[in-house]
């Protein structure tokens, strides 16, 4: 701990620094999250007694969605009870989830009972502070002055990430923790996360490691088990995960790792059941609910992954975190249980819910058509899938206009609606694209490995991915030997290529990196760069924490520094 006196220099910019704070308090834009107008009023007139007059209110979950999206707000203060089901604490990890709000924004919960503290306080996407109702305009102002000044220090952290430059992140987080003992905890968590972004997972498990030896808290144990895990270390990482839910029950996240070393171990049914406790725990999680739904098919339990399906759709209406494929999971699940009925019901209502939205349409017309196959109408099925198909071409290219992302799954499901009514040709070039472009989503080609097995063709199925594995083996080649051989245009060449034939996440990251490393040889081009930075952009898409990415994207803000070029914050 600090020992300087009162006098001392250090602490008389302490004393400014706080002066300085309590000023900018004033200038903060704040956003109250209340169900109640009258509780709104309230903390706004308390606000107004400290002079904070940039104050917005949002009586639901979805005005919250919507009121982030147009604007930067410095404050959140959320009360813990929502409108519909969810609490605070979930509000904060959709934000995040969704990169809807800035990691500079102070996130404050507000509750009137003191249990809950205990459970945000262990939560992996923790708040910045809560407060316990009543409290008074005094104690307020202490705590969020006290929150804005973590956020100060902690603040060049902040700006690296948000730039992508994740190695002058950590260098952030070295001069914290050297000059900043009271936030090195703090620091030093991000600097593991940041580690172990960039694939430097020896690094990051010393940095837990020298957490834990002089304090023990869930999430130093949980990025070591996630470091032991990325290493193989499957036994070592469960046995940590065990701890964890042991000590820390109410640190829901430490589930969901066990549930994937379980998965990584080929334990499906312990990790549905892992999953399960977890959503108990946490019904208003949508997020969880649709993993359950997931693993729950993946293991054939389908009445439990329709369960979990239906809570994800009927407590995502009006969420940012709603999809299609909500929709279209369950609709599956029902048509493989026989009930045909009830999927046309789901299809109908997601057709209400998603009015005019073509991927919608298109998940209707696949459902149907499987749902009409099953109840031996074939020529009524061959029909409805013709249209699917064509309408499949108009979704594809209003993506790429647009930049959107298109469902896999979806396109699965219609490649097993082809196969199911006679349009093989098609379906096995739906199968062989999403293969291609997908080849490192396990998940993603278990769904493949099903269709072919509920459409009675196992081997096919099985020469169908060894044949696309070897194209993208034989692809990749090609550029890599070029880029050994010195060939940096050679190489740029031929990833481009590459990637216009496949653009799965491998091939947009190494044409990325080689057009970066042409513009740090040969000089920065316009074109050039803007084409490397779409790669780049849409391999974040595809998994933002990839530790792949995250390297692609170091190089990027490297070359664009070298040349002065300013950062793409994408």
């Amino acid at each position: 701990m600090n020992t300087q006196t009162a006098n001392s220099p250090a602490a008389l910019d302490n004393e400014e620094m706080l002066l300085v704070l309590h000023q900018s308090l004033t200038k903060k834009r704040v956003l109250i999250v209340d169900r109640h107008s009258p509780a709104r009023d309230s903390l706004r007139l308390m606000l107004g007694a400290l002079g904070v007059t940039a104050v917005h209110g949002a009586g639901s979950s979805a005005e919250v969605i919507r009121q982030v999206k147009g604007n930067r707000f410095d404050i959140i203060l959320s009360d813990f009870v929502l409108d519909d089901g969810r609490d605070g604490q979930q509000l904060l990890e959709e934000l995040r989830h969704a990169h809807l709000i800035a990691l500079g924004t102070v996130y404050m919960i507000i509750t009137s009972e003191r249990s809950y503290t205990n459970v945000v306080a262990l939560a992996e996407l923790a708040p910045d502070d809560y407060l316990i109702k009543p409290f008074t305009s005094e104690q307020l102002q202490a705590r969020l002055v006290r929150a804005i000044y973590k956020k100060h220090v902690l603040r060049k952290i902040y700006e690296q990430i948000e730039r992508g430059a994740l190695q002058e992140a950590i260098a952030a987080c070295d001069r914290v923790i050297q000059q900043q003992p009271v936030y090195q905890y703090d620091a030093l968590r991000f600097k593991g996360e940041l580690l172990h972004q960039l694939g430097r997972t020896a690094e990051a498990e010393v940095v837990y490691r020298r957490v834990l030896e002089g304090r023990v808290v869930p999430w130093a144990k949980m990025g070591l088990a996630t470091a032991l895990r990325d290493r193989n270390a499957l036994e070592e990482a469960e046995q940590l995960a065990d701890q964890v839910i042991q000590e820390a029950p109410e640190f829901l996240s430490a589930y969901d790792f066990l549930a994937s070393v379980h998965e990584a171990q080929g334990k499906l049914k312990e990790a549905q059941q892992v999953l399960q406790r977890a959503a108990d725990a946490s019904p208003h999680n949508t997020l969880r609910q649709r993993l359950v739904g997931d693993v729950a098919a993946r293991n054939k339990d389908l009445l439990a992954a329709e369960r979990a399906y239906g809570k994800v759709i009927a407590r995502n209406k009006g969420s940012s975190l709603r999809t299609v494929d909500d929709y279209a999971n369950l609709s599956r699940v029902l048509i493989e249980r026989g009930d045909v009925d009830a999927s046309r019901k789901i299809s109908a209502e997601m057709k209400r819910e998603w009015r005019g939205d073509k991927q919608a349409e298109l998940a209707a017309l696949v459902a149907e058509s499987l749902c009409l196959d099953l109840e031996g109408a074939g020529d009524k099925a061959q029909a409805i899938v013709a249209q699917a198909i064509a309408l499949q071409q108009q979704v594809d290219a209003e993506a790429a206009e647009k930049g959107r992302h298109v469902s896999q799954r979806l396109s699965v499901d219609l490649a097993h609606a082809c196969y199911a009514t006679g349009h093989a040709e098609a379906a096995q070039q739906i199968m062989r694209q999403v293969a291609a472009e997908n080849n490192e989503d396990p998940h993603l080609l278990d769904h493949i490995t099903s269709v072919f097995e509920k459409t009675g063709q196992p081997d096919a199925g099985r020469a169908l991915l060894d044949q696309v594995s070897k194209q993208i083996v034989d692809l990749n080649n090609k550029g890599v030997i070029a880029a050994r051989n010195g060939d940096l245009e050679g190489s740029v060449e031929l990833l481009i290529q590459a990637v216009e034939q496949v653009p799965n996440l491998q091939f947009l990251v190494n044409a990325a990196k080689a057009i970066f490393s042409l513009l740090e040889r040969k000089g920065w081009d316009n074109e050039l760069a803007a084409r490397g930075l779409d790669y780049l952009q849409r391999a974040q898409r595809k998994d933002r924490k990839s530790p792949k990415v995250a390297s692609a994207r170091e190089l990027y803000v490297a070359v664009a520094r070298k040349h002065g070029i300013d950062i793409d914050p994408g």
